[in-house]
């Protein structure tokens, strides 16, 4: 039961409440970014995409520590599920600076989120580790990308996602030190196009 509510617990404070970094948003305060409308809109896309993102891997995380019965690997959730809400914190802020909104679908991403990472833990440790890298080395490279398509004098923008990307490297290198298998390559090409719906959809709504 007390895992149960501290399962609903995140899900709501993730979708609800303002999320609180425990570390410094990695802007440069001598770094500032001057954006016509156009490039906000831009760049608040994207960073919308990324927020959705962060919200993903709330439930993915949240998800896998709620059905392993390792607890060694439930903190090790934990813990990667904390740093990912720096991410969710970073991103959300630099949203409302960019006069942009968070996705209207944040609900439904983070219901089919949450059934992945569940189905994953139901799979087994190992699995739910090699869904943690599979998923992290998509996300890094979908984040390289965005480096790629933010306004060049984003600079405040292209540092969350700099860090971010650093970050989802290390998190994949982590699951695989901690037992991850390889995925089939038919679910790492189902994961690939699901990423491609929510990024699209998010991109806009």
């Amino acid at each position: 039961m007390d895992n149960f509510l501290i399962t609903a617990d995140a899900a709501l404070r993730t979708l609800f409440a303002t999320a609180r970094a425990s570390r410094a948003c990695p802007t440069l305060a001598d770094q500032a970014s001057v954006l016509t409308d156009t490039e906000k809109a831009q760049a608040g896309a994207l960073m919308r995409v990324n927020h959705v993102g962060e919200v993903c891997a709330q439930a993915l995380y949240t998800a896998q520590a709620f059905a392993t019965r390792n607890e060694a690997l439930r903190a090790h959730f934990k813990l990667a599920s904390a740093e990912e809400t720096d991410h969710l914190a970073w991103t959300e802020q630099r949203l409302k600076e960019l006069g942009q909104r968070k996705s209207l679908l944040n609900p439904l991403w983070y219901g089919a989120a949450f059934g992945i990472g569940l189905l994953a833990g139901r799979l087994g440790d190992p699995v739910s580790l090699g869904f943690v890298v599979e998923t992290e080395k998509q996300v890094e490279a979908h984040l390289d990308g965005h480096l790629a398509l933010l306004p060049a004098n984003d600079h405040a923008s292209r540092a969350i996602v700099a860090q971010m990307k650093d970050d989802e490297a290390r998190h994949a290198l982590d699951a695989q030190k901690a037992g991850a298998v390889e995925l089939p390559p038919a679910v790492k090409n189902l994961m690939k196009m699901a990423a491609k719906v929510m990024t699209t959809v998010a991109h806009r709504i």
